[in-house]
This record gives structure tokens, C-alpha cells and sequence, in this order.
């Protein structure tokens, strides 16, 4: 793994201009875009990690597993991939990564998930799954690893963190990943004009997990 990291690190020193394009997919058949600039100098292994497993298709088809209105939405689970929820938000890739707790929770913000302090007193960060603030979350600083910023498609996962949920902030509409691509920034589409994908009526709630990776 340290190899691994070593190696992702050396290539993202020549890639530090690029950007995250992440596509999703409603159920409707609607996609959408969110662009993500990635802070090299605050979490230099995270984002190596994370730019690793985008280009390797690792998070193509993970699905946007908990939203709670105007705060965060969350994704990178594998788990999410299969169609059972029993242990969604407890997934990813076999590691953890250091904590790299530099930058603030604003607005936009891109952060690693992680186990709670009572079993991660560490706070390492889990090694796949990530959460966006939609808005500040400042009792959030100083306790997870923020990595990025979205510049493009905010509107977008608003949309998503209106939508109905069961009992653990999972939507009830599967919204998926289609993949996520590395590109430079001056390769980044304009923003496309977002239209409100169809409602999907509720379904059933579940138990809550207590071991899901949330950010509080």
C-alpha cells in the first residue's frame, strides 16, 4: 500500500492542475455532472488515492448512499453497488489512509469519511468514501480530511439531498456514479443547465448500521 501511495503521489505532482468530473445517473435516465478541484498541497496522499482508484473505474457504479437536505451527500461505498442496503456505508477498498487534516469544511467542500474516534482514534480516513458539504460545516473542522472543492454542479447534489430517504439518509431513487474522470482543468466542460429529475415515491426504511462511515 505505502508503495502504492508512493507511486500515485509521484504521478499527481505532474497532474496537479487536474480536475474530478464526476457524471451521475437518476433513475429517470437524467445525467448530470459535478467538477471537483482537487487540493494537492492539503492532502497530497488522499487525493493520490483518490485519482488512483478514479482512473482504475473503482467508484463506476457506487451509489449516492446517504443525503441529508442542505448538509452533505456521501458516496464511494462498493457496497452500494449491489442492490441489498443491509451494510451500505460500511464498505471500501481493504485500507485506510492517514489523516491529512489541514483544510476547512466551507461550503463545496470534498472530505474523506472515516470510522468514529472511539475505534479510529487515529482518524484515519476510509479509503474510498467521500462526503460534499453543501453547506459550512465548521464543527466538522479539524476532525476529517477535506480534499477538494466543487467548482462545477453544486445545483446538482442540492437536487439530490432533497430527495426522500429511508431511515439512514439513504435516497430511495438510486442515483449512481457512472465513473469519475481525471482531466485537466482546462479540458472541463461548461455546466450543463440542470433539470429537475423525476420524484420517486418513498420506500421502505431499514435498521440503522452503527458502523457506517459518516462524518458525525
Amino acid at each position: 500500500m505505502k508503495k502504492l501511495i508512493l507511486l500515485a503521489l509521484a504521478t499527481a505532482t505532474l497532474r496537479a492542475d487536474d480536475v474530478a468530473l464526476i457524471e451521475l445517473r437518476f433513475e429517470d435516465g437524467v445525467k448530470r455532472n459535478v467538477a471537483i478541484e482537487l487540493r494537492e498541497k492539503d492532502a497530497p496522499a488522499t487525493v493520490a488515492n483518490f485519482k488512483k482508484l478514479a482512473d482504475d473505474g473503482y467508484y463506476n457504479g457506487c451509489a449516492i448512499h446517504r443525503a441529508i437536505p442542505g448538509r452533505i451527500v456521501q458516496t464511494g461505498d462498493p457496497l452500494s453497488k449491489k442492490s441489498s442496503r443491509d451494510k451500505v456505508g460500511t464498505g471500501g477498498p481493504g485500507y485506510t489512509l492517514p489523516a491529512e487534516i489541514r483544510a476547512k469544511h466551507t461550503k463545496g467542500a470534498v472530505a474523506a469519511a472515516r470510522l468514529g474516534d472511539k475505534v479510529n482514534p487515529q482518524r484515519r480516513s476510509n479509503g474510498s468514501q467521500f462526503y460534499i458539504c453543501l453547506a459550512p460545516q465548521s464543527q466538522l473542522d479539524g476532525q476529517y480530511t477535506v480534499f477538494g472543492n466543487v467548482i462545477q454542479g453544486l445545483d446538482v447534489l442540492d437536487l439530490i439531498s432533497e430527495k426522500p430517504t429511508d431511515t439512514n439518509d439513504y435516497p430511495i431513487e438510486r442515483i449512481v456514479v457512472r465513473h469519475i474522470k481525471i482531466i485537466p482543468r482546462e479540458k472541463l466542460p461548461a455546466p450543463a443547465v440542470a433539470t429537475k429529475p423525476g420524484a420517486v415515491p418513498p420506500g421502505q426504511g431499514q435498521r440503522p448500521f452503527w458502523r457506517r462511515l459518516w462524518p458525525w
